[in-house]
């Protein structure tokens, strides 16, 4: 199995705590987004679980533990999200540099090869041109470059939740001619600094700069971390055609994440995930409220991906 923590929330930010006492009991419970009395009771033992994958805009709370959880079996490696946006977009986010010098201290601890800068999703509008964002990414990935390998780029979706949350931040849809513009442009910074460059999810071609879909839950980074082949396959169901993520388990839940990102598709409102939080209870098998008469657990099943028959 392969733990996802989590796109629905910034688990390492905000829910330490709690995502230590998940794996010293053993297990987490997990809400079914749309039957909320419908439980999901999933083991999270270091035999079952092949590897975590941590998503996060701000691990520092969490970088304590990391020994900790090495102690404890489990494999795992980070996406890391950084953009240049101020927090008017960004609202949790004020000083960009401190973001920086945290992903650079958590490369140095665990390594170039379990760390991946995300710069996404890239907005376009008056304010945030394509200069803008090629200037930003040149500075960023000269910084960041010594400490990772690989950046995933993303262009915002444009569902209709975002456009009303973000308003005169989003003022026009980003065109085909407009994407490779920003790509080409990434494309020579990257190779110039040495990271590799891929796209989350995009249905748009861009191999003639280099440029693949990426796969941000990675069946080949996984088998190199783990040193172990998986007979784990691409999961399409629900997923978009573009995305070539492996099937994996997420136990984070939607309007929990404090970060305030006004393009995030997982938090429909401030007020909702304020009143959420106050809800949390580091002690819980869920990461918001508590077992009540009414839910139904069930026991997922899941194993290990591992080819015991096929190490590398």
């Amino acid at each position: 199995m392969i733990l996802s923590v989590s796109r629905r929330t910034d688990i390492p930010a905000y829910y330490t705590e709690w995502f230590m006492n998940r794996l010293q009991e053993g297990f987490v419970c997990v809400r079914n987004p749309m039957n909320p009395n419908q439980i999901s009771r999933v083991a999270l033992s270091p035999d079952i679980v092949d590897c975590i994958v941590f998503w996060t805009k701000n691990p520092a709370p969490f970088m304590d533990k990391l020994d900790l959880i090495d102690a404890m079996g489990y494999k795992y490696y980070f996406q890391f999200t950084i953009t240049p946006y101020n927090n008017t977009i960004e609202m949790a986010f004020a000083d960009k540099n401190q973001i920086i010098n945290t992903f650079i201290s958590l490369s140095e601890k665990i390594g170039n090869d379990k760390l991946i800068w995300r710069y996404d999703p890239i907005i376009i509008n008056d304010r945030l041109t394509i200069d803008y964002h090629l200037g930003a990414f040149e500075k960023m990935a000269l910084k960041l470059a010594p400490f990772t390998n690989e950046c995933i780029i993303s262009f915002v979706d444009p569902y209709r939740k975002i456009k009303r949350r973000m308003g005169d931040e989003l003022t026009k849809d980003i065109t085909e001619m407009e994407m490779h513009e920003i790509v080409e442009g990434f494309s020579k910074i990257a190779l110039s600094a040495g990271l590799s460059l891929k796209t989350c999810a995009e249905k748009i071609d861009l191999e003639k700069y280099g440029i693949k879909h990426a796969s941000c839950i990675d069946r080949e980074k996984i088998e190199s971390i783990i040193s172990c082949s998986l007979t784990s396959k691409v999961k399409k169901d629900g997923q978009r055609e573009a995305c070539g993520c492996i099937e994996c388990i997420d136990i984070g839940a939607y309007n929990t994440c404090k970060n305030g990102c006004l393009y995030c598709y997982a938090t429909f409102s401030p007020e909702t995930t304020a009143r959420n939080y106050l809800l949390h209870n580091p002690q819980s098998p869920l990461l918001i409220g508590e077992l009540s008469n009414g839910d139904k657990v069930n026991e997922r099943k899941v194993i290990s991906f591992k080819d015991r028959q096929m190490f590398l």
